[in-house]
């Protein structure tokens, strides 16, 4: 075990950790811990992605509700289960980089700054934001682009608790220009399990399953009403319909799609947008590849299920909430607020460079759509332009990589010893700016 700077992207959802300096983070893992059915004993992080277990019906707790860590002790085991068995650090001999939530409440910084400093004994600490460290690889990355020279971009972070349009300046977040949208990964599994549940099995205490559902075959409409149109034709006419199998606990432990190129035909209607004749000549093709039984058709006895229109529904939500009830405004309205937020000098370069991260913004045709949606609410004389990241889920991990390699990395941490003399309130002011 070695002296290291530790880079912690700890999120409600995933925990990325890792040495700084490397590309890529050491671990990727739920930020939960899991018992299945058949288990008295509860899995941690690393744990429950072996791909001979069987988390059916499995029983989560996670350290993280709503977005705040709610849950100190078992923040801590899987910190613990992590530094040991998988980066193989001693932390008493190591700095850590940590990544937070925005607006995190005083109560639980002052908890977070005890598990590091007096529970893990950290040689110091650093404490920064998504946006920042998002901002910061995009502009490394592009030394040339209008991110870096202009060192300023907004960025969207979808995450699992909430989505952020946080504006950033000079690696800073303007957190008087940061506008949150109460909708994250969690909340969208959520209503999948709701509508499959209603619609066809309970899954409704199926997590993994459905997050696996949701990453795997949700999709973001470009045209809501033509695809719902689409959605309610039968057999083979329907675009969007795709079978999903449920372990059974015997021959398969994991859920899986059925028929992986019945998935991907709903890409027909986007793809140079084929008139209904077209589609109609694709459909018959696949029905003469298709054996004579009905592929699409539901099996009970196979333990399985259909999608329609739940795939394009489920992302949907971050684009129009007020669908579902919620008093929010849309994702394209919560960018021109937090723009509008800003000094007007700052209004062309921040639409001209917006950042996606975070997991939800892999469905596909996200970045498509959120364009169609901000061009009508932007000024004409504006230019939208929307960057995905190479990788919207490890981006922060990187920059934050990035930053605790930089030659004055160790000035710009609180030490153990400042921290016992000054407490944690005084201690945080040096990560506000």
């Amino acid at each position: 075990m070695t002296s290291n700077l530790v880079v912690l992207d700890n999120g409600a959802g995933l925990i990325k950790a890792g040495i700084a300096g490397e590309c890529d983070p050491t671990a990727v893992v739920p930020n939960c811990l899991g018992r299945p059915l058949s288990s008295k004993k509860w899995l941690v992080a690393d744990q429950l992605l072996a791909p001979n277990e069987d988390l059916t019906s499995a029983t989560l707790r996670r350290p993280f509700d709503r977005g705040y860590l709610i849950n100190p002790d078992l923040q801590s085991t899987i910190w613990s289960h992590i530094f040991s068995s998988i980066l193989h650090i001693t932390p008493s001999l190591s700095s850590l980089l940590l990544v937070e939530p925005l607006f995190n409440l005083p109560s639980v910084q002052k908890s977070i700054d005890e598990l590091v400093f007096e529970e893990f004994n950290f040689k110091s600490l650093f404490v920064a934001d998504s946006p920042s460290l998002a901002h910061l690889y995009e502009a490394s990355r592009r030394p040339e682009g209008l991110v870096s020279k202009s060192q300023c971009s907004l960025v969207v972070d979808c995450g699992f608790s909430f989505t952020h349009a946080a504006p950033v300046l000079q690696n800073f977040t303007l957190n008087y220009g940061v506008k949150r949208l109460d909708l994250g990964g969690k909340a969208l599994t959520n209503y999948l399990k709701e509508l499959v549940s209603y619609r066809s099995v309970n899954l409704m205490d199926e997590s993994f399953l459905m997050d696996d559902v949701k990453e795997n075959l949700c999709f973001v409409s470009l045209d809501v009403a033509r695809d719902l149109q689409v959605a309610r034709r039968r057999g083979k006419d329907n675009f969007f319909r795709c079978t999903y199998v449920l372990p059974d606990g015997v021959t398969h432990t994991k859920g899986f799609i059925k028929d992986p190129k019945e998935a991907q035909r709903y890409l027909t209607l986007y793809d140079g947008a084929p008139s209904s004749e077209s589609g109609m000549e694709e459909t018959n093709q696949l029905d003469i590849k298709e054996k004579p039984e009905d592929k699409s058709r539901v099996d009970l006895t196979k333990n399985e299920f259909s999608l329609t229109n739940e795939r394009f529904l489920v992302p949907e939500m971050i684009f129009r909430p007020a669908d579902l009830g919620m008093n929010q405004a849309g994702l394209a309205e919560c960018i021109v607020r937090s723009v509008n937020s800003c000094h007007p000098h700052l209004h062309p370069v921040l639409y001209e460079s917006i950042i996606l991260t975070g997991g939800s913004t892999l469905f596909p045709k996200f970045a498509e759509r959120l364009e169609r949606e901000l061009r009508p609410l932007v000024p004409d004389d504006y230019q939208v332009k929307i960057t995905a990241q190479e990788d919207p889920i490890l981006g922060v991990w990187r920059g934050g990589s990035l930053l605790a390699s930089s030659p004055d990395f160790e000035e710009m941490c609180v030490t153990k010893a400042e921290y016992e003399e000054l407490g944690s309130a005084r201690c945080r002011r040096r990560f506000f700016h």
